[in-house]
């Protein structure tokens, strides 16, 4: 006589009529292969996946987690995907084929993700910048299954601060009172600097594709300068005149990233969701300064006028 292996997981909880909004696992680390149009990357992903779970239930069976990832991630060493969000959907997708009690299902990644490229074709070495996406999964009552995808980016730059500009400008005109004010006006002014981290994130409800390159193009041109892993001593100064040419708080890298979407993305929808996020790490105080926003493209190109 054999005997069935009890089922904890389904059991009812202690506490009842309490839905779970998500449990699942975080801190996967995998490889995952892509197919882009000019060359194959092989992408270091951590992943995070997570599905609801029903009052009824005391459990969620994480295992199926940890298998829909060694199954559809593992593949693309011989059969790569087409991005990174892609395989997020593919996942989310089979989430809830898995656990057929659950009605959503997320899954968020990061990966290290890197460009070849530098402040002049001489000195290219391949900088770094983290890729993100997300993807969630949600079966309606008639059994259909809507996917909502999110595709993104981090760069790190540099910020230059306009306050702490303008208080160094006016201390050395009353220092050097044979220099005219008009001359410190017209060059760049000593200030503290900032290694700033910055965000550009699309959620689509669509079909929608984008270019990772001009999402991370979009986030450097919004920051003071970007920053670069080879520079010489001219090259630094270069750099340097350049930030303090354009002085930014994160309220004005958040603002310009934002106004320039339009533009950089003419072919997105309306119903596209833009999220902008930035971090100045401080030189001078002992904490960072933050910004965000997030609003729909639509309402973007008519507060510009695009």
């Amino acid at each position: 006589m054999t005997s069935s292996m009890r089922d904890v997981h389904a059991e009812p909880p202690a506490h009842g009529n309490l839905r779970l909004r998500s449990v699942g696992l975080s801190g996967i680390r995998k490889p995952l292969v892509v197919q882009r149009p000019e060359r194959q990357v092989t992408l270091a992903v951590t992943f995070r996946v997570a599905v609801d779970l029903p009052s009824d239930r005391k459990g969620s069976d994480l295992s199926r987690n940890a298998e829909i990832l060694a199954e559809i991630v593992d593949a693309t060493v011989t059969r790569p995907v087409d991005s990174l969000e892609s395989a997020c959907s593919a996942i989310a997708r089979e989430l809830l084929v898995r656990h057929g009690y659950a009605s959503d299902a997320f899954v968020e990644a990061s990966a290290e993700y890197f460009l070849n490229k530098g402040i002049s074709e001489e000195k290219q070495s391949f900088e770094d910048y983290t890729l993100l996406a997300e993807a969630r999964a949600v079966r309606r009552p008639d059994g259909r299954v809507l996917l909502e995808r999110a595709v993104g980016a981090e760069a790190v730059g540099m910020t230059a601060c306009p306050c702490a500009m303008e208080t160094c400008r006016a201390e050395l005109v009353k220092e050097y009172p044979a220099l005219a004010e008009e001359t410190y006006t017209s060059l760049p002014m000593i200030t503290h600097n900032q290694r700033n981290r910055t965000r550009l994130v699309f959620e689509f409800d669509d079909a929608s594709e984008i270019e990772i390159d001009q999402v991370i193009a979009t986030i450097e041109a919004a920051q003071s300068s970007p920053t670069y892993a080879i520079l010489k001593r001219g090259d630094e100064g270069r750099v340097v005149l350049d930030a303090h040419r354009h002085p930014k708080f994160v309220e004005d890298v958040v603002r310009d990233l934002l106004a320039s979407v339009p533009a950089r993305f003419p072919t997105l929808p309306d119903s596209t969701l833009v999220r902008a996020s930035t971090v100045s790490e401080e030189s001078i105080h002992k904490y960072n300064v933050e910004a965000t926003h997030r609003l729909t493209l639509g309402e973007l190109r008519r507060s510009s006028g695009a």
